[in-house]
């Protein structure tokens, strides 16, 4: 008799392949295994790979017999016990890895992983079936990546950060990083946020993508439209080996624009100083590259020609514009993924916005945010330096990283050494409507600490002194609608820019802005018995964005131990899980002064 609520496996198929699925297959496949199928269907030169459905992870809790064993340890948490909460779910975790995967379901998946090389068995040499079985080449390496099945589920996944790996070989391996996978739906995170939206855990199921890994000799990432000037042409980025270093901004990638007409209109190849690569033995290895190589543009005519064709077809199969990875190996071109461009509806004109100029830029890259700004250069080489910025400073670093967006918000323009369209200085400046120069290869080694600039977002390049006023991205008029729209302010000085969207009413604002702008932890206040001081601070914050709209909803503090190190007074610990560590109204509880003096300054800006 089949036990409530489990799927017989002769009722369902346990593996797929991306060939069988689409995205309405989401509960099955998860998120990400449905889109891989849907492109895949779509007749895009996908990496050949199936998944692992959500009802194998069922059928193997069940069959392992530790479906009750979770239940039990599951009810046992006091979720507000971080300590408690990490222990039990680190042991769920460990009763999925060493739990035996049922001998239907492994072989299933085995005899799936091993037609993913047949494609690469020389049949032409001919021979008995036996001396072709023993040409079989060694078995491949696949990424064998986690995908959730339901939006409150995928909510959790990032919030948990469950797991993905890379190059792995062999059925053992595989079956190994399959468990992996399940397990990590119980990490510490991702079992905290589903309580707290009332997901029933025995109601999360969680799919697992096994995909040929494809060893790259180029990699980009392309744009079906510019994503940051009004036009409808196709924007491509590549460099050699593997792909993350040009998403992840360690790597200056080579930039083309094409037509919708596929005619390549812009080429611009940059030093490329290093590729990421791949041994053996599947780890990653960082390449020099030879000048004669480095310098070499990475596509091809044809090649570009190709990726370009295979933007648009995935923009008219979605029906918006698209921002595409892909890499290439052999010559030949694979999709990895694609996700909607989310910056679509900013876009600025590019034509006729320029510096117009016979001085010489002493310093070029690729525009990345349009505008002109002007200021003093500060370089900055660590966290520690982000106390030399001030407001309408021009920041010039290596690449940006996360723990700078609070600095970036105050400088007039940012400019980097590396990184292309989709690295991190160019997202957020262009979310922020900051001019911005990436990829320049030398700026923080060519410009001086306090010296005047002029950067030009539009054409990437960099002047010594002021020779144009500044030039922001246009902020217009909300759309009269029924529906009351509302802006986000976390900086007092960007209050006065904001209101220019005539928005009435601010929907948010978190006080951590605030806290940066002063240059202090709220520790330091409580350390010092300066609690008086902190509520003035809080106070002037919020008033100064009070000013410009009718409402304004604010979030009391929420500093991580991992967030704002540099702040005079930060603690120096860092806990082992910063986000579901002591901080937002746990910290506040512990702190209370500190909440109250927020309080009070609200209470204050409200009279």
């Amino acid at each position: 008799m089949k036990k409530e609520g489990v799927i017989d496996l002769f009722d369902n198929k346990y593996v797929v392949w991306f060939s069988e699925i689409g995205k309405d297959d989401k509960a099955i496949a998860g998120g990400k295994g449905a889109n891989l199928g849907e492109i895949y269907n779509a007749k895009m030169p996908v990496p050949p790979g199936f998944v692992v459905t959500a009802q194998a992870y069922q059928y193997f809790i069940h069959k392992a017999g530790i479906d009750s064993m979770i239940k039990e340890k599951l009810s046992s948490i006091n979720y507000e016990d971080t300590a408690q909460l990490d222990k039990v779910c680190s042991e769920i975790r460990d009763l999925i890895v060493n739990s035996k995967m049922p001998d239907d379901l492994s072989s299933q998946i085995i005899e799936d992983y091993g037609h993913l090389d047949a494609s690469e068995i020389d049949y032409s040499k001919g021979g008995s079936a036996l001396e072709m079985l023993k040409r079989k080449p060694e078995p491949v390496f696949v990424a064998v990546r986690s995908s959730a099945t339901a939006e409150d589920l995928a909510e959790a996944s990032f919030a948990g950060q469950q797991d993905s790996f890379l190059n792995v070989k062999g059925k053992d391996d595989l079956i190994k990083f399959i468990k992996k996978c399940f397990a990590s739906l119980f990490t510490a995170r991702a079992t905290y946020y589903r309580n707290k939206q009332r997901f029933e855990h025995d109601k999360a199921y969680l799919a697992v993508v096994v995909q040929k890994m494809i060893n790259s000799d180029k990699s980009g990432v392309m744009f079906s439209k510019d994503p940051s000037y009004n036009n409808e042409n196709v924007v491509i980025e590549a460099v050699w080996g593997l792909g993350e270093g040009i998403v992840s901004g360690l790597i200056s990638p080579d930039h083309y624009v094409v037509s919708r007409d596929l005619e390549i209109l812009e080429t611009k190849i940059v030093t490329k100083k290093i590729a990421l690569t791949r041994d053996s033995s599947g780890g990653k290895l960082t390449v020099k590259l030879k000048d004669e190589i480095a310098n070499k543009q990475v596509l091809k005519e044809s090649e570009l020609k190709n990726l370009a064709h295979y933007a648009l077809l995935l923009e008219k199969h979605y029906g918006q514009a698209q921002d595409v990875e892909f890499c290439l190996e052999g010559g030949n071109i694979f999709i990895v993924q694609t996700r909607p461009i989310t910056t679509i509806a900013g876009r600025g004109d590019k034509e006729g916005k320029g510096i117009v100029t016979d001085q010489i830029p002493i310093v070029t890259g690729q525009p990345a945010s349009p505008g002109i700004g002007v200021g003093k250069v500060k370089i900055i080489k660590n966290l520690k330096d982000l106390d030399k910025i001030k407001t309408g400073d021009i920041l010039v670093t290596t690449m940006t990283d996360p723990d700078m967006v609070v600095a970036m918000q105050k400088c007039t323009a940012i400019v980097t050494d590396e990184g292309g369209m989709t690295a991190h200085a160019s997202i957020v400046s262009r979310e922020m409507g900051i001019p911005c120069i990436v990829g320049t290869n030398n700026a923080s080694s060519i410009l001086i600490d306090n010296e005047i600039i002029t950067v030009d977002g539009f054409t990437g390049k960099v002047y010594k002194g002021k020779i144009a006023e500044e030039k922001k991205k246009e902020i217009l008029p909300v759309v009269p609608t029924q529906t009351h729209i509302k802006v986000i302010v976390d900086l007092p000085s960007f209050a006065q820019r904001a209101a220019l969207s005539k928005a009435k009413a601010v929907g948010l604002t978190r006080v951590e802005g605030i806290i940066a702008e002063s240059g202090k932890h709220p520790k330091f206040f409580e350390d010092n018995n300066q609690i008086k001081d902190y509520e003035e601070v809080i106070f002037k914050g919020i008033d100064k964005i009070a000013q410009y709209f009718d409402e304004v909803w604010v979030r009391t503090s929420d500093i991580r131990s991992d967030e704002y190190s540099h702040l005079q007074g930060a603690p120096k610990d860092v806990e082992a899980n910063p986000m579901l560590g002591m901080h937002g109204i746990r910290y506040s509880l512990k702190h209370p002064e500190l909440l109250k003096a927020e309080y009070r300054a609200m209470k204050r800006v409200a009279k």
